[in-house]
């Protein structure tokens, strides 16, 4: 088995495939795959919108998919909580499975005044504290952002569906309870809304050379102090993944 660490090739990079986290191999993942974070949200999308939908993954439970929508193959598999979680598997599928785009299908929790409970924030760039980026020992601050073509897409698709949505800077943090006074200093830098992927995502396909966008629903209001349910953040947001199943048949 090649060295998972194996070098660049045309500035990209290369490992061995079954991974410790996917167990599959690159033909059972269409180019563009799906990313939620919880592993039911992605059963839900499977089984609600693809045709022939496999289980290709099901290592620790997160549940990974192809199929066909629209007679396009696809492919969704959950990325878990956190960027630790995210990194992994997007790091995977890049570099051992060569998905060439990600989506991340995921819930965001408003800051912005005019952000709304199941509004879609289509993450423009990520301001962050993740810590995962030092990793790269790159010589200043690096700013994580979507690939404009993926997200063109993603707005488009928006404007054409007529679902209401935000474009602009989120906030991806490595801390889930933390002070208030923290989102409301970013509420006053005009941070959208807050989650805990989307910058160790745009980080790897940055090094990856591939690409990367969020979408993602507004599940509750940091500051306002509104909020969904479990069981409406799971199975609700419907607009946001027929947002990402066009965009990624558009590719």
């Amino acid at each position: 088995m090649e060295n998972e660490l194996s070098t660049k090739k045309n500035n990209k990079l290369k490992m061995a495939y079954p991974t410790p986290h996917i167990n599959a191999a690159p033909e059972d993942f269409a180019k563009t795959v799906l990313m939620p974070g919880d592993p039911l949200r992605s059963e839900f999308i499977a089984k609600k919108y693809l045709e022939d939908a496999k289980l290709v993954n099901n290592v620790r439970g997160v549940q990974g998919y192809t199929g066909y929508y629209k007679g396009k193959k696809v492919s969704v598999m959950a990325s878990g909580m956190g960027m630790p979680s995210m990194a992994i598997y997007s790091y995977e599928l890049f570099n051992a499975y060569d998905v060439d785009n990600i989506i991340r299908i995921g819930t965001a929790g408003g800051i912005a005044n005019n952000v709304k409970l199941r509004d879609i924030v289509v993450a423009m760039g990520c301001t962050t504290n993740t810590n995962y980026i030092h990793q790269f020992d790159l010589p200043g601050d690096f700013a994580p952002l979507a690939s404009f073509d993926l997200m063109r897409r993603a707005v488009s698709k928006c404007e054409e569906m007529k679902v209401p949505y935000h474009v602009g800077n989120i906030f991806s943090s490595d801390v889930f309870y933390s002070n208030d006074s923290v989102n409301t200093r970013w509420n006053e830098m005009g941070i959208l809304a807050v989650e805990m992927e989307t910058a160790a995502l745009y980080f790897n396909a940055a090094k990856s050379g591939k690409n990367a966008v969020a979408i993602c629903t507004v599940s509750d209001h940091v500051i306002r102090g509104e909020a969904l349910s479990a069981e409406e953040r799971q199975v609700s947001f419907t607009e946001m993944m027929d947002v990402a199943l066009e965009t990624a048949i558009s590719l």
